[in-house]
């Protein structure tokens, strides 16, 4: 999520604009980003079925030392394989069948030959050691890395937030959404004062010889690499339970000591509504057997399956901000919301490539002003989605470019709700249109998708024609424009600055007291209207569109 918050930040998103404009404009990709977004044969050819991810972390001196083992299925024939661990960061020995395997490094990619082919169908392993001193984020979690800080009494407190920057910044793996490992043991050593808290469940705590402590946890779901982590401190823990659509969902809250009097009531309040409306309109939450934690962090926030990271200080809305201007913004929490939304869209629905990362962040936007909707109605999430919109900033296209780890605009998250909010109102049945929101999340349960998939499966089941809609919102900067004039008692009308082709229904006044559908094409059209002059003439404000009087 970390756009959204540069997209908060003036200075900040001039920056960001400028350096994907140029990166848009030149192509000027590198060797380095091939390796890590392209799928090639050397990571094609195996498929992730589970990590032993067993990490020291060194706090005194900034540094890690451990391990990772790959449990693997080979989908060919093969003799060589690429996993990805960041050059700062060195490889001690990579183990085969008792053997030390020959490897090379090219940039952040690490290439291992085997002995032997390994055959297609066969299930195998092998294990990396490392160590090292990862990279420290700057201005976590808006650039990635660990964060190693101190709370209010001077303890330490530790965590990572490395989505985009990648997972690869601090354990070896496949650095590739496009296959989630399906399991994993996340194994994390400490100083013993101090706790620890991963994904999934807690299996046991291991005293250690040297003053550490190592906790085991289990992710039993598929779960990609950037959300892997963990978060070091002195905590206080409590537990409870939501009654869900799929049985009981076991919910743990872990805060710093020194907050736990402020975020108990602050948890308790929010998240069981929240999960209410979002099993409403998504379905199910998708990691029970992994249960929900909710964990502060020493970072603003980061959707970290089944161990969500918070740092909105008990506060409502973004830091006591109201992204949306409309009032509605400070009646949640945004982090726990927003961050609590990714569950159902970026963890159990994961893009195949980060191009296409609007499938993560516009339907989780959205999600807030369905919360929103769900406590205070339908006019109130509307005006929240409308407030949104001035975020927008039409810079590059919301899709970005493929094979090479690239993200789009930032207006993944507010343009692309607004497209999400404009779909809406074309379905015209909001019933329909929940169906089809739980329908993504049932259809793609823990899978990871293309544009494609989901385009294809929202036109199928609204039986609406929206190719050209997606096409002008996610693949243009431009936003469609009603061009209209009125004249003798009739309305002329037309779309311009869209796609060719674009044919988009849109709701205006045709009368004074209602909006009425028209149907617009590049070419002009005529209706008639009654008792409607061009000042009061207006398009239905639930359109993400503009209006502009032509004549």
């Amino acid at each position: 999520m970390k756009r959204l918050f540069l997209s908060t930040l003036i200075v900040l998103s001039a920056l960001i604009k400028t350096d994907a404009q140029l990166l848009k404009g030149k192509h000027n990709f590198t060797r380095a980003d091939t390796l890590r977004g392209m799928l090639t044969p050397l990571r094609t050819c195996y498929d992730i079925n589970y990590y032993h991810l067993d990490v020291k972390v060194d706090i005194d001196n900034k540094s890690i030392s451990g391990s990772n083992e790959f449990n693997f299925t080979a989908t060919t024939d093969f003799r060589q394989l690429q996993f990805d661990l960041f050059s700062n960061l060195k490889i001690e020995k990579v183990i085969y069948k008792n053997q030390e395997l020959p490897f090379k490094r090219e940039f952040n990619a690490v290439f291992i030959t085997f002995p032997s082919t390994v055959k297609k169908g066969v299930k195998d392993k092998f294990e990396v050691f490392y160590s090292g001193s990862p990279v420290i984020a700057k201005n976590p979690p808006w650039d990635g890395g660990f964060i190693f800080s101190k709370d209010q009494a001077g303890d330490p407190w530790v965590s990572v937030a490395c989505q985009g920057f990648g997972a690869s910044s601090w354990w070896p793996t496949k650095e590739h959404q496009s296959d989630e490992v399906d399991s994993v043991l996340i194994s994390i050593s400490v100083p013993k004062d101090l706790q620890e808290v991963s994904n999934g469940r807690l299996r046991n705590v291991v005293d250690k010889p040297d003053g550490y402590k190592q906790y085991n946890w289990f992710v039993s779901n598929p779960i990609n690499n950037y959300n892997i982590t963990f978060y070091i401190g002195k905590y206080a823990h409590w537990t409870d339970v939501y009654k869900g659509e799929d049985g009981d969902l076991t919910l743990d809250y872990w805060s710093l000591k020194a907050d736990s009097a402020i975020a108990r009531p602050h948890w308790d309040a929010d998240v069981k509504p929240m999960l209410k409306a979002f099993e409403h309109w998504f379905g199910p939450y998708p990691f029970y057997k992994d249960g929900y934690k909710l964990v502060q962090a020493p970072h603003l926030g980061m959707e970290h399956q089944s161990a969500v990271a918070y740092g909105n200080h008990f506060k409502m809305g973004y830091l006591g901000n109201d992204l949306s201007g409309s009032g509605w913004g400070l009646k949640f929490d945004f982090i726990t919301v927003h961050e609590s939304g990714h569950e159902w869209f970026g963890n159990n629905i994961t893009a195949k490539d980060i191009a296409d990362m609007w499938t993560h962040e516009s339907f989780t936007n959205y999600s807030e002003a369905l919360m929103v909707e769900s406590q205070y109605g339908k006019k109130a999430s509307t005006a929240y989605v409308e407030g949104i919109r001035k975020k927008i900033q039409n810079d590059i296209p919301i899709i970005g470019t493929y094979n090479v780890n690239s993200e789009g605009s930032g207006d993944m998250y507010y343009k692309g709700a607004n497209m999400v909010h404009t779909i809406r109102q074309l379905i015209q049945d909001d019933e329909k249109f929940r169906q089809i929101l739980r329908g993504l999340n049932k259809t793609f349960y823990h899978q990871t998708v293309t544009t494609a998939q989901i385009e294809d499966y929202i036109i199928k089941e609204s039986g609406l024609k929206l190719a050209k809609v997606f096409d002008q919102y996610l693949r243009t900067t431009k936003v469609p424009v009603l061009s209209y004039y009125i004249k003798g008692g009739q309305l002329n009308y037309r779309w311009t600055d869209v796609v060719e082709g674009f044919n988009m229904p849109v709701k205006v006044t045709l009368g004074k007291d209602n909006f009425n559908f028209i149907y617009p094409t590049t070419t002009w059209k005529t209706i008639a209207i009654k008792d409607i002059s061009e000042t009061d003439f207006k398009a239905d404000p639930n359109f993400y569109i503009l209006l502009k009087k032509s004549k």
